[in-house]
């Protein structure tokens, strides 16, 4: 089991696309909601709060994307079939890079 999740709620476009994945399988249950749960490492998490910094956690260590990375996410998940995708998926959703200043190279 993985040390964190990333809970992806469903309405019925995001069903709809993980059912054409194939992963509609693992589709659980969580305080009366539909939900998909992706697994992250701790490596993979502390980079998440370092791209959102507002990411809280839930006690079962779950968590909730903003509205747009949760999107990317689900189209990653639907492009590759497969929940097991955060080891691709922090890198289109974390970028370490955002928000500085180029450096020029100095001589």
């Amino acid at each position: 089991m993985a040390d964190y999740m990333i809970n992806v709620f469903l309405n019925d476009e995001k069903k709809a696309a993980l059912d054409a994945a194939g992963v509609a399988d693992q589709i659980v249950d969580i305080a009366g909601k539909q939900a998909v749960q992706v697994p992250m490492t701790t490596k993979e998490k502390k980079k998440l709060v370092k791209g959102f910094p507002d990411l809280a956690f839930d006690s079962d260590n779950g968590c909730t994307l903003p509205d747009e990375a949760e999107a990317k996410l689900v189209d990653i998940i639907a492009e590759t079939k497969t929940l097991d995708v955060m080891k691709f998926a922090i890198m289109k959703l974390y970028n370490p890079l955002a928000g500085k200043a180029p450096r020029s190279a100095q001589r």
